[in-house]
């Protein structure tokens, strides 16, 4: 299989592209703003072996919790905004 070589992007430690090995992402089903069950599930995605996390950042109340989270998690987080 013939992969293209693609510009690479850093998300916190992990870096995509460019022929790197593929990562895996997945993203929160929780509202954001529930800060303590978000984490609870950003811990269990990780656990199943997630590279990224993505999160729903709607409201500055979401964005306010988004702040909280990160310092809680050790995983890149990314803002779906």
């Amino acid at each position: 299989m013939h992969r293209e070589h693609t510009k690479t992007v850093k998300i916190g430690d992990r870096v995509i592209g460019g022929g790197n090995p593929i990562l895996i992402q997945s993203m929160t089903n929780t509202r954001t703003e529930d800060v303590k069950e978000t984490i609870e599930q950003i811990h269990r995605l990780e656990a199943a072996g997630c590279d990224i996390i993505r999160s729903t950042v709607p409201t500055l109340e979401a964005a306010e919790a988004f702040r909280e989270i990160k310092k809680e998690i050790s995983i890149p987080l990314v803002a779906d905004i």
